[in-house]
């Protein structure tokens, strides 16, 4: 079939069953539902340690109610159940082989293997090493005197093959089995043979057990083939000829990664009309895609995104709705003409065949004014009836064969949308459109049609977490070019400035006055030449572009990004890490008592932690204004950095800063690009006087007596050692090392040339590192003091006390918690306990240590970071 009358769809003709599916599938679900389990065990574990006396309560109230069942009525249900547990999946499994259905009993008794191996680990570790909370919760004693089993090694492979072999998706065989486990759960429970929690974690534990089975060797692939789809639309009143399979160009984009779950299409030759396109949905391709669906249902707030986990039936229901409601509202769309289930694990949807091209596979002279228009006044009718189609990308726009648009891929729509949503669409497109025509025509196509309200209302809503996976991953990628192109042109103004200053120097000998004169002025030059290059080659992101362009139409439009983000990976990983954090710290609280901490600190030496804490915000200053050469206030600086104490409790330690110091150098008249470069140069500096300080006094601790078991050799071999392993997985990895060329080469256009002036300069330097020296040594004697508050000065030498603070702030710049709370605090405590301090005198020392370092500066930081923001200086 030719691409013009079917797109660009490569065809392949369904003649029997289809090849090249999976024999078996890995289901999302099935991965879900495992960790689910482990959550639910965990739980039940949890209620078991910290309710201790609900779980006595509630076995002496069952073996209240024991005695009053007649015991001919126990030994019956016990003796029924015995027999059944063990009858029944034996019947379902005589009854699949029948059925020549072999590979579901196969994994079942997979599934009951494991189970019975899970169950006999659970019983060792209740029976040696579980607390004793947890051991009374699951056994029971017996009147031979021992305890009953903590799991029944018996039920939980029942319960996994029964899970494992689907009979909860046959209704007879489901109700025959619960039926078969609550009979022997109330046998045993009333026999005082176990008890509830015991149950709930034989269940869990069958539960959890078949579903990791199921998804580690993958489920029997149960997607219906080209025949099953046939005999279909037989049913239906269809007289099907042939059926055609069509995948689309863009199979191996992130699209589809985005939406699997967007079915396998078929053109399909009919003996009596003309041919009809088929969609088929399977239980597969529903799971597709969960997780990222999930995500972004936690992610994203004021936005409805579809329900994770759809039935077969709510998809078809949805889809049919959104494909008539599209088209009463006056839209472009396929009409759907027919619906039917394909057996119980897929759906078949029957749309009217259109021929035509996607908007992504059309040339760039193809893309037309008309075209764009013809787009817009499709979205237009929808949002007419506050419908939201949530996908306007370049593969859901079809150009017909007249040359208008169609809109498909109706799946993931919404009806009675709200205002957000629907302004969504509307910047989705603007976006795709934009990354083929340009913003200027993108958004005077869209304003002609919805006029410049609709529009400029959509700019907050131009922003990368609002649109597609692939506009993002577009948006990125051509960012990515931008910045290489910034940085090859200023790698060009560099070398030719380079040259031109080697013909110079070739041309003759002069005095060292003018020499020096003009060495300094073509500096300047240089350092001129490398600014134009950069400013010249920054240019402006698609996003910005739009905005700019609709600027012009509303100059009084709103272009603050609405705050759609509420929960980002970062900010997870950060919460994650600070409830570890507060979890070791608390469990480190719970053995120290704070009011013996007051009571035995030597207060001298707390005024001598807190001095030399207030001294590091002067070293601080110092440090990063040896690295400026504008001229920058000294005590706005200072103020500056105790801002930074309050931004650290926001923000990892080794982002807030850099940030702040960064926009405080701009606002203080230093240019964007030299801000950056200067704050990276100072932190570039920091971290080689720190590896090496690291370095120097890991060896000096190595050599003292009091520490005899730090080998100087050992700790210098190792740092070596280590250094020269990355640097040959590095330059072993062509991936690494392009990685890593890529990024000194730009280190090399920004921030080294910067460091080069400041060698020129002296004075500048010299406060720069000493600064930095100052820095170390202010929070090495706070550290000291805090020390020596507690009486453990005469313990640990200042070597030891340099390395447990230099290895502890590495960690904590690390760290993903705000301040690095939690890796610091264990860094320091665990580096002072191997120098040779006791732990009751180490753990309160780091206490007072971080608290005058980083807690009660918190409110002073505060307070600057508010003045500094109301005098414009942040």
């Amino acid at each position: 079939m030719s691409s013009d009358e079917y797109g660009e769809f490569h065809v392949d003709r369904v003649s029997g069953d289809e090849p090249l599916l999976p024999a078996r599938v890995h289901r999302p679900a099935d991965l879900l539902r495992l960790l689910l389990g482990i959550a639910g065990i965990a739980l039940v574990l949890g209620l078991a340690t910290f309710a201790h006396g609900t779980t006595q309560g509630l076995a002496r109230d069952i073996g209240t109610g024991a005695k009053a069942a007649p015991p001919l009525l126990i030994n019956l249900a016990g003796l029924t159940s015995s027999v059944a547990v063990l009858i029944v999946p034996v019947a379902f499994a005589v009854e699949r082989l029948i059925k020549r259905d072999g590979l579901r009993i196969a994994d079942g008794v997979l599934a009951a293997v494991l189970a019975h191996g899970v169950s006999l680990a659970a019983d060792l570790w209740v029976a040696d090493s579980a607390p004793v909370s947890i051991r009374d919760a699951l056994t029971q004693p017996l009147e031979n005197g021992s305890l009953s089993a903590p799991v029944h090694s018996y039920l939980a492979p029942v319960i996994a093959y029964m899970t494992a072999v689907g009979m909860s998706r046959r209704p007879r065989w489901r109700v025959a089995m619960w039926c078969v486990l609550l009979l022997d759960a109330f046998a045993v429970l009333v026999g005082r043979y176990t008890t509830p929690f015991a149950i709930i974690t034989t269940v869990l534990i069958g539960w959890t057990v078949a579903y990791g089975t199921l998804y580690a060797v993958g489920s029997p692939n149960v997607r219906p083939t080209g025949q099953n789809l046939l005999a279909g639309l037989r049913r239906v009143g269809f007289h099907p000829v042939s059926a055609l399979r069509a995948e689309t160009e863009d199979a191996t984009t992130p699209e589809h990664s985005e939406h699997p779950d967007r079915g396998r299409r078929y053109l399909v030759t009919l003996e009596d009309g003309p041919p009809i396109d088929v969609t088929v949905v399977d239980r597969e391709q529903q799971a597709h895609g969960f997780f990222y669906r999930v995500w972004r249902r936690l992610s994203l707030r004021g936005i409805n995104q579809r329900r994770s986990l759809q039935s077969l039936r709510q998809a078809l229901e949805q889809e049919a709705l959104l494909a008539y409601a599209a088209i009463a509202a006056g839209a472009h769309a396929p009409k759907l003409i027919a619906t039917s289930e394909l057996g119980p694990d897929a759906v078949m949807l029957v749309y009217e065949h259109i021929g035509g091209r996607t908007f992504d596979s059309l040339a760039d002279e193809e893309i037309t004014d008309a075209l764009m228009h013809s787009a817009w006044r499709q979205v237009e009718a929808l949002q007419s009836r506050r419908i939201a189609h949530r996908r306007l990308v370049g593969d859901a726009l079809l150009m017909d064969r007249s040359g208008n648009i169609v809109l498909t891929e109706l799946r993931g729509g919404e009806i009675a949308a709200g205002d957000l949503v629907l302004r969504m669409d509307i910047a989705q497109l603007l976006a795709t459109c934009g990354l083929r025509v340009g913003a200027e025509r993108a958004v005077a196509a869209a304003v002609e049609v919805l006029g410049p309200d609709a529009v400029a209302d959509s700019l907050p809503l131009l922003q990368p977490i609002a649109l597609s996976r692939t506009t993002r991953a577009t948006l990125r990628q051509l960012a990515r070019e931008r910045s290489k192109r910034e940085r090859e042109a200023v790698l060009a103004a560099s070398q030719a400035a380079k040259e031109a200053r080697e013909e110079r120097e070739a041309e003759g000998p002069k005095d060292r006055r003018t020499m020096r004169a003009e060495r300094h002025a073509e500096k300047n030059a240089e350092k001129r030449a490398l600014d134009e290059a950069s400013e010249e080659a920054r240019e402006e992101d698609l996003l910005a572009q739009i905005r700019r362009q609709v600027l012009l139409i509303r100059p009084t439009a709103v272009i603050e990004p609405a705050k759609l983000e509420r929960l980002s990976p970062r900010k997870l990983i950060t919460w994650i890490a600070g409830a570890f954090a507060v979890y070791l710290l608390l469990s480190q609280l719970t053995n120290f008592n704070l009011g013996d901490m007051v009571n035995k600190a030597e207060w001298e030496w707390v005024l001598v932690a807190a001095f030399f804490s207030a001294l590091t915000y002067i070293a601080a200053a110092m440090s990063l204004l040896g690295f400026v050469t504008e001229r920058v206030a000294f005590v706005r600086t200072v103020i500056a950095q105790i801002a930074g104490n309050f931004v650290k409790l926001v923000a990892p330690a080794a982002i807030g800063g850099v940030a702040l110091n960064t926009r405080f150098l701009q606002r203080a008249g230093v240019r964007p690009g030299l801000a950056v470069a200067s704050v990276g140069a100072s932190q570039l500096f920091g971290l080689g006087s720190h590896v090496l300080l690291l370095l120097v006094f890991g060896y000096l601790t190595g050599t003292q007596e009091q520490t005899p078991t730090i080998s100087p050799s050992r700790t210098v071999i190792a740092g070596l050692l280590t250094v020269a392993v990355l640097v040959l997985i590095v330059t072993a990895v062509p991936a690494l090392r392009k990685f890593v060329s890529t990024r000194v080469r730009s280190l090399f256009a920004g921030v080294v040339p910067r460091m080069l002036d400041i060698l020129q300069r002296p004075g500048k330097l010299v406060t720069g590192i000493g600064g930095m020296l100052l820095l170390t040594a202010a929070n090495v004697m706070c550290l000291d003091a805090s020390i020596r508050a507690f009486g453990g000065g005469d313990t640990i030498s200042y070597a030891s006390i340099a390395v447990a603070f230099l290895a502890g702030n590495a960690l904590g710049s690390a760290a993903p918690t705000p301040g690095g709370v939690g890796a610091v605090e264990g860094a320091l405590i665990g580096a002072l306990t191997v120098a040779g301090l006791a732990g009751d005198t180490a753990f309160p020392a780091v206490l007072l240590f971080r608290l005058m370092v980083f807690w009660l500066p918190v409110l002073p930081g505060w307070l600057a970071f508010t003045y500094l923001t109301r005098k414009g200086e942040i």
